[in-house]
C-alpha cells in the first residue's frame, strides 16, 4: 500500500545504490588507462575517441535536463517518478565541462579550421573568410563557455528549488520551476543547436545542414530517456521504489521512447533527402563517403538497429509496460546512440585528415566511452544517493501515489 504522507526517510536511497560506485570506478580506471595508452599510440585517434565519448555522455546529461524541464511544464506522473534521477544527471554537467578540456588541447587534430589564420581563409575564397569570422579558436572557446554557463545555471536553479521544496513544502516553488523550465527549454534548444554546429558540423567546415540542430535535439531526448528507463528499472526492483514505479509509468516511458525514435528517424531521413535532392557539391560528400566501403555497412546497420528494430519492438503495448523487457531495448538504444555519434564524427575526420585505419583504433573509441562513462556514472550515483528518491513535498505527489 502506498504511503499517503510521504517523507524523506521513507524514500531514502537503498544501500545498494552507493555500492554501484565501486564497479563504475573500476571501469573508469581501466577504460581511462587504455585511453591514455591510445594517446601514446595514436594521438589523432585519441582525440576522435574522446570527442565521440564526450558527445555521447553529454547527450545523456542534456537529454535529462530537457526531460526535467518538460516534466515541470507538463506536470505528468511519468516525470515525477524519475525527477530525482533526471536532476542527478543534470548535476553532472560541471564534470562534463571539465572533461571538455582535453578537446581544447586537441583542437588542431579535430578541427581543420582551428589552424588557419585570417590570411589563409581569405586566400581560400569568400566562403572561407565568412567561416573564419565564426570558426576561430577564441570565439569557439567563448561559445563553449557560454553554453555550459547556461546549462549549469538551469540545472543548478531547478535542483536548488527542488531541494528547497523538500525542506519547506512551499507550494509556490513548483510554479517557479515551471517558469524557469519555460525559458530554459527554449535556451536549451538554441544553445544545443549552436553546440551541434560547433562540435559536430564544423568538423567539416564546408558542410552544412539546416536540420542538424533539430536532429541533435531529438537525439538528446532519446539519449536521456533511454538512460532514465535503465535507472527506473533498477530502482523499481528495490525498496523504496518497488511498487511505486508501476507498469503504467513504464508504459509512458515506452511511448515517449517510441516517439523520440520516430522523431530521430524522420529528421535523419529528411536531412538525407533534402541534401541528396539538392545535389550541392559542398553537401553531398557527407553522405557519399558513408555509402561506400565499410561505412556503407555501418550506415545500413544504423538504419536497421537504431530505427527499424526498436520501432517494431516498441509497437507492442505489452513490451512498453514491462520494465525488464523495455530496459533491454533501452540499453541497445544507448549503444546505438554512441554509434550514431561515431558515424557522424569518424568518417568526416578520416576524410579531412586521413590516418592509417579508423578500424585499427576502434579499441581506443571503446576504451574512451567506457572510461569516461565510468567517471560519469560514478558521479551520477553520488548525486542520486544524496537526496530522497522522490520529491516528497511536491503538491502532486500524494495524488500520484494514490492513483491506481
Amino acid at each position: 500500500m502506498e504511503p499517503t504522507s510521504p517523507t524523506a526517510e521513507s524514500f531514502a536511497p537503498p544501500p545498494g545504490l552507493r555500492r554501484l560506485q565501486v564497479p563504475f570506478l573500476i571501469a573508469a580506471v581501466a577504460g581511462l588507462a587504455l585511453t591514455a595508452l591510445g594517446f601514446v599510440v595514436d594521438r589523432r585517434h585519441f582525440f576522435q575517441a574522446w570527442l565521440v565519448a564526450w558527445l555521447f555522455w553529454l547527450s545523456v546529461a542534456l537529454g535529462c535536463l530537457g526531460l526535467a524541464m518538460l516534466h515541470h511544464l507538463s506536470r505528468g506522473a511519468w516525470g515525477l517518478m524519475v525527477r530525482r534521477p533526471l536532476e542527478a544527471a543534470t548535476r553532472t554537467l560541471p564534470l562534463l565541462a571539465v572533461l571538455f578540456l582535453p578537446l581544447l588541447a586537441g583542437m588542431r587534430e579535430l578541427f581543420v579550421w582551428s589552424g588557419a589564420g585570417h590570411g589563409e581563409a581569405a586566400a581560400g575564397g569568400e566562403q572561407q573568410l565568412h567561416n573564419a569570422a565564426y570558426l576561430n579558436v577564441p570565439f569557439f572557446i567563448g561559445r563553449a563557455a557560454f553554453y555550459f554557463v547556461v546549462w549549469v545555471a538551469l540545472a543548478w536553479s531547478l535542483s536548488r528549488l527542488s531541494r528547497r521544496q523538500d525542506q519547506t513544502a512551499d507550494p509556490a516553488l513548483f510554479r517557479r520551476m515551471q517558469a524557469i523550465s519555460a525559458a530554459g527549454f527554449l535556451l536549451l534548444a538554441l544553445t544545443g543547436t549552436f553546440a551541434a554546429i560547433d562540435w559536430l558540423m564544423s568538423l567539416d567546415p564546408h558542410w552544412q545542414s539546416s536540420l542538424y540542430g533539430l536532429w541533435y535535439f531529438a537525439g538528446l531526448g532519446l539519449s536521456g530517456l533511454t538512460f532514465i528507463v535503465v535507472v527506473a528499472n533498477w530502482l523499481a526492483q528495490r525498496s523504496p521504489m518497488a511498487g511505486v514505479l508501476r507498469p503504467q509509468h513504464f508504459h509512458d516511458y515506452g511511448k515517449l521512447f517510441f516517439a523520440f525514435t520516430m522523431l530521430w528517424a524522420y529528421l535523419s531521413f529528411s536531412q538525407f533527402l533534402l541534401i541528396w535532392a539538392g545535389n550541392l557539391p559542398e553537401e553531398i560528400p557527407f553522405y557519399t563517403r558513408r555509402m561506400h566501403g565499410a561505412w556503407a555497412v555501418v550506415s545500413a546497420f544504423l538504419v536497421l538497429a537504431h530505427f527499424v528494430l526498436p520501432f517494431l519492438i516498441l509497437l507492442s503495448a505489452d513490451i512498453k509496460r514491462r520494465g525488464p523487457t523495455l530496459v533491454k531495448v533501452a540499453v541497445w538504444m544507448l549503444a546505438m546512440r554512441w554509434l550514431d555519434y561515431f558515424w557522424n564524427v569518424a568518417p568526416t575526420l578520416q576524410a579531412v585528415r586521413p590516418t592509417a585505419s579508423v578500424w585499427g583504433g576502434l579499441w581506443i573509441d571503446l576504451a574512451a566511452v567506457v572510461g569516461m562513462g565510468g567517471v560519469w556514472l560514478w558521479f551520477f550515483v553520488r548525486q542520486l544517493a544524496g537526496r530522497p528518491l522522490l520529491p516528497v513535498n511536491d503538491p502532486f505527489l500524494p495524488e500520484v501515489l494514490a492513483h491506481e
